[in-house]
């Protein structure tokens, strides 16, 4: 009579204080918690406001910038000396002195500028730039989105875990108070000379057993309140769990919208067209405007004042790097288009699975209603016949163990019936257990 693992969960244990509710804690609410205090999906977040601040980046690369300068020096480098003399408007007939040219005195100067660059055409890698961005951005929304999704699947699958494994543990000790009745009424038909001693030994070996599953099913159920913990946010969660295990009515189906991984590929699909553009701006040709001013003091009064304006324009008529950069550009596009569409074969296949698996278990879960009602009365009436001494032993833990084998059979296919559901919501993009953001 060996219990078999009911669930397939692998569940890391976390440490930290519990989670002390005083009303029982229901399914929406972990889901609520996991999506509010789970670092996973705060570094999720992060990495969306990462991707916001690289749009305003990219957006701010249509402004002007404003560059201010201020400087002093002291020099006697002869180019140096007579430019500083000249910018301080005080070059008189005897700076031109061969003699003082050659061999300046040290002169001192201080001063400072302010330079404003405007991009006028920058062959729309700019505006490339700004879409890339976007886009991007949008694809880090729609993926935190999907991880939101992820989280909640795995807290129903914790959530009811923890059911299942507690539910297995009541199980056990109903198990573990039977046997010892059994070892009660056995030995005293022993002593009576009615029963064999072999049957008393038979129900102790059964009895350690028991007690041996009862230990792997503490364990269990330690193990899933501390996943559950985990994916809160918080310690191993203590307390009762206010959702059931059996569905109240029957599981509907959510309204579905697109799932956010494929609307994230398809923006990453996007943005890497858009960067392909920008690689292509980058051998155009670019054009600024760039206006200026400056002052060079030799005192508060003695100075020189200047402006400038002046309109460029820059061409790599050739650069073997941008031409890489581009053919690079333009194969990432080629890998997030056929990404795009392997995302998208994916889903299709996730919900025909999800699919035949939910129906697989609504099929076992009517099984095994069935199948605990027989195993009951079966064990009723060889325990019955076993006191009148109508049965041996060994048909009544025959008995004793097709019950556990049902009841196994139902946790498992109502553990099934819930996490299935949880997955073809995920597959489908509706709201898992209906808890919407």
């Amino acid at each position: 009579m060996i219990i078999r693992r009911i669930y397939p969960l692998t569940l890391v244990l976390a440490y930290g204080m519990g989670l002390r509710a005083e009303t029982p804690l229901t399914l929406q609410t972990a889901i609520r918690k996991a999506w509010a205090d789970q670092a996973g999906l705060k570094a999720g977040q992060a990495m969306v406001d990462a991707r916001r601040a690289d749009t305003e980046v990219a957006r701010g690369m249509r402004l002007p910038i404003l560059t201010l300068q201020a400087q002093g020096l002291r020099t006697n480098e002869p180019m140096m000396a007579f430019g500083i003399k000249l910018n301080q408007a005080r070059i008189g007939a005897a700076d031109f002195n061969p003699l003082a040219l050659n061999h300046p005195d040290p002169i001192g100067a201080y001063g400072g500028s302010a330079v404003i660059q405007q991009p006028l055409y920058a062959g729309g890698r700019i505006t490339a730039a700004r879409r890339a961005g976007e886009f991007l951005f949008e694809a880090e929304q729609a993926s935190q989105s999907h991880r939101k999704q992820e989280t909640a699947r795995a807290v129903v699958e914790a959530y009811f875990g923890t059911q299942v494994a507690e539910q297995a543990l009541t199980w056990v000790e109903d198990t573990r108070v039977w046997v010892q009745g059994m070892e009660d009424f056995v030995g005293a038909r022993v002593q009576q000379g009615l029963m064999l001693e072999s049957e008393i030994q038979r129900l102790k070996a059964v009895h350690a057993q028991v007690e041996a599953q009862k230990a792997e099913v503490i364990r269990q159920v330690r193990m899933a309140r501390s996943g559950l913990g985990l994916l809160t946010g918080t310690g191993p969660v203590e307390g009762p769990l206010g959702t059931p295990l059996e569905p109240q009515e029957a599981l509907a189906a959510g309204l579905s919208t697109r799932r956010g991984d494929l609307i994230a590929a398809d923006l990453q699909a996007k943005a890497a067209r858009e960067g392909a553009k920008a690689a292509q701006a980058n051998l155009l040709p670019t054009v600024g405007l760039e206006l200026g001013a400056g002052t060079l003091h030799h005192s508060w009064a003695d100075k020189g004042n200047w402006t400038w304006a002046a309109v460029g324009l820059s061409w790599k008529v050739f650069s073997a790097p941008d031409r890489a950069k581009l053919q690079s550009a333009r194969a990432q596009v080629q890998a997030a288009h056929e990404m795009n569409t392997f995302k998208q074969q994916q889903a299709e296949h996730e919900v025909r699975v999800a699919q035949a698996s939910l129906l697989a278990a609504q099929a076992k879960y009517a099984a095994a209603k069935e199948s605990i009602l027989a195993a009951e009365e079966s064990k009723r009436l060889r325990q019955a016949r076993h006191r009148e001494g109508l049965t041996p032993l060994t048909d009544v833990l025959d008995a004793e163990a097709a019950l556990q084998g049902a009841r196994n059979l139902l946790l498992q296919s109502l553990y099934d019936l819930r996490t299935n559901r949880a997955a073809l919501d995920l597959a489908t993009g509706a709201p898992i257990e209906g808890v919407t953001p």
